[in-house]
């Protein structure tokens, strides 16, 4: 009976973890991060090419991150 008990209690412990997991991965703190990471790298990468507007430019795939978040469920 407690061989059960325990199994019981590491499968609850473990869907806790998971559920914390996915908790952050639909988070907007982690969005918005990799949103302002992605903007800042796209923005060095097109100043460093010479890029007509590199500040504008570098808000297209940021804005198509955040879109594509939304969508998912």
């Amino acid at each position: 009976m407690k061989d059960l008990e325990a199994r019981v209690e590491a499968i609850e412990a473990r869907n806790n973890k998971v559920e914390q997991d996915k908790a952050w991965e639909v988070s907007w703190t982690r969005r918005i991060s990799i949103g302002v990471l992605t903007y800042a790298v796209i923005v060095a990468y097109l100043y460093a090419t010479d890029n007509d507007s590199p500040w504008l430019n570098a808000a297209v795939p940021v804005v198509g991150f955040i879109l594509s978040t939304l969508a998912m469920g």
